[in-house]
């Protein structure tokens, strides 16, 4: 078993075992001797625990022992400021007041009951604790959000979309801050459903949405237990940052709602995505650097990226990078995830427009299941986003001068994957003529076909058309390796390769 995270009242903790995400069973969780809980996944949380304490937790055979952490300050919100706990009387100045006079590594804690706040924010080296049956909500009144800049001086701040942009400050924000957790069996309400947030979604009106939560240039922050709904815009993001964790958390927007993505870690290193259960309206987590600008400016890759014990469901991809990617992304290892009626599984949208910087590599999946997602790989070079997406630079499958606006794929590798009522295609991966994709390796993948599979596009990409029943598609690829992928009940052909430089069969069932 593994230790996560641990707070002054909480703790996180994995078991070690080759599932996905899911356990065989409910299995009983002791603590100190005791049976405390029961979980039926791979990763749990332990909360209302005691500071500066040591405990012992058993569970499925495995144990181990912590010690919580120091609280300096232990600070009842609902006892210690006087606070109208209906739920109807907007308290932003109170919370804000709390915050501001914790004491370093005190904890802040929301008992049971309904807080209606504008955006608040933090400050170093404090824990907020929502217990079970606390929602921190935000307010439906947008004039009750102050809004971010895009820079300060020479600091940007606040981005839209991977571009310096005015945006309206999130339930939670963070800038500049570090040490900070956010604990709890309780809920972050943005109350976005309740508001004007998602009309008229494409252009600002002062400024853009606020995202659910947001932290830029921020160290060592840590989300975990706590659930994140209805969020205007994108659900959790941070810019710039250094260490950004998630443990079993639950990121949950409508699937209809607009451009929700779950989690979008932009140029951000040192991240860990663990348990976290995500059903949104857009893509489930998407892994950014910035637009061109941005990109060229920082040279900073979103990189040292771990995700693995989660479940995905209803977004459009369930782990994206890009399209902003325009700094590059390094280092990203994916395990033990479920995916589950997501439009794509693994997805990755880039065009030339990114730039030099823009490379992706080191990319590996391992031990995953897919089921009823409509294509499970996507790599896509000709993605048609933003006002010149659907250009001729863009959409041209002629071999065009690598510059400094030309992005690079690097290699990638899925390994014991299986993929259950695939839809559209099995795979899809299109590169650039003048930058292909360096390797694709497939080893131990199980492709299952919908008996009557639903019709998609493989890709967002212009002049495409709806596909149904296909296998795996390669253009524009240096290298391909296939060992031991097997395809039940496919319809149409089980490999296409065009532009391969080289092509490894080992094994195609």
């Amino acid at each position: 078993m593994i230790l996560l995270n641990k707070t002054t009242r909480s703790a996180q903790f994995e078991i070690e075992n080759d599932l996905v995400y899911f356990l065989d069973s409910l299995k009983p969780v002791k603590l100190n001797g005791v049976i405390v809980e029961k979980t039926s996944n791979n990763v749990f949380s332990l909360f209302n625990l005691t500071p500066n304490t040591t405990y012992k937790v058993e569970v499925v055979g495995q144990s181990l022992e912590f010690t919580t952490c120091y609280e300096s300050a232990f600070i009842d919100i609902a006892k210690d400021f006087i606070l109208p706990l209906t739920g109807e009387t907007e308290i932003t100045t109170t919370l804000q007041e709390a915050i501001n006079v914790a004491p370093p590594h005190s904890t802040l804690f929301f008992a049971a009951g309904d807080y209606l706040s504008g955006p608040l924010f933090l400050k170093d080296n404090i824990t907020i604790y929502l217990d079970q049956g606390a929602a921190l909500i935000g307010t439906t009144n947008r004039y009750k959000y102050p809004v971010l800049p895009s820079k300060i001086d020479q600091m940007d701040i606040s981005t839209w979309e991977g571009e310096l942009a005015h945006t309206y400050a999130s339930l939670i924000t963070g800038v500049n801050v570090e040490n900070v957790q956010i604990t709890g069996e309780g809920i972050i309400e943005c109350n976005a459903h309740n508001s004007d947030w998602w009309i008229d979604v494409k252009k600002p009106r002062v400024a853009y949405r606020p995202f659910g939560v947001y932290f830029s240039h921020c160290k060592n922050i840590t989300f975990s237990g706590v659930t994140i709904q209805n969020t205007p815009s994108w659900a959790v993001h941070p810019f710039l940052c250094d260490g950004f964790n998630l443990y079993d958390c639950d990121i949950i927007n409508p699937k209809d709602s607009p451009n929700t993505d779950g989690f979008d870690p932009d140029m951000t290193k040192n991240i860990n995505c663990i348990g976290v259960v995500f059903s949104v309206g857009d893509d489930c987590i998407a892994i950014k650097s910035g637009k061109f600008k941005l990109g060229s400016k920082y040279k900073r890759p979103s990189e040292n990226i771990v995700i693995r014990n989660c479940s995905m469901s209803y977004g459009h991809g369930a782990i994206t990078i890009g399209s902003e990617m325009s700094g590059g992304i390094n280092n990203l290892v994916v395990t033990q995830c479920f995916f589950e009626s997501t439009d794509r599984g693994f997805r990755i949208k880039t065009r030339r427009g990114r730039g030099k910087y823009g490379i992706i590599s080191n990319v590996t999946f391992d031990n995953c299941i897919m089921n009823n997602v409509l294509v499970p790989f996507v790599i896509n070079m000709f993605y048609y986003c933003d006002f010149d997406g659907k250009t001729e630079y863009v959409w041209s499958k002629e071999t065009l001068p690598v510059d400094e606006r030309t992005p690079h794929l690097g290699d990638f590798t899925f390994t014991n994957i299986k993929c259950f009522e695939v839809n559209a295609h099995a795979g899809f991966f299109y590169g650039l003529p003048e930058s292909k994709i360096d390797s694709v390796t497939l080893k131990n993948v199980l492709f299952a076909y919908k008996d009557d599979p639903t019709p998609f596009y493989p890709a967002m990409m212009s002049y495409l058309e709806k596909t149904s029943g296909e296998g795996l598609y390669f253009n524009n690829v240096r290298k391909v390796v296939l060992e031991n992928c097997e395809f039940e009940n496919i319809k149409k052909s089980k490999i296409v390769k065009e532009n391969v430089d080289e092509f490894f069969d080992e094994g195609v069932n």
